[in-house]
């Protein structure tokens, strides 16, 4: 099974801007999706972003219209750019491959550590 590593987490002021990127050691060009999730403290992890094999994208509403997920196949890597950070975007940040963006949680690899991001108000 391959392996996920996510980067590019930190500490930003509210308003601020991130870019996390996804290495993913296997070719995602097999891949029907690809993802990120976010899990803040006390929460479930969530499907946040999902993009496609064709490009579409999807998004969950807290984030739409600040975040943008895209993918770089010819790299194996998955990026986020979060715009606009506010401090309830707080959460360990996770990229995955899930069957399908409807079955967020059936992924094919198992969870990488995640990239923090903390959002000061």
């Amino acid at each position: 099974q391959g392996q996920l590593a996510e980067s590019g987490g930190g500490l930003v002021q509210a308003g601020g801007s991130l870019r996390l990127s996804c290495a993913v050691t296997r070719s995602i060009n097999r891949f029907k999706a690809l993802a990120w999730y976010r899990q803040a403290t006390g929460n479930e992890r969530e499907l946040i972003a999902g993009i496609t094999s064709d490009g579409g994208t999807k998004y969950v509403e807290s984030v739409k219209g600040r975040f943008t997920i895209s993918r770089e196949n010819a790299k194996n890597m998955v990026y986020l750019q979060m715009d606009n950070l506010k401090p309830e975007d707080t959460a360990v940040y996770y990229c995955n491959i899930p069957v399908a963006l409807e079955v967020p949680n059936n992924v094919y690899f198992n969870w990488g550590q995640g990239t923090q991001v903390t959002v000061s108000s």
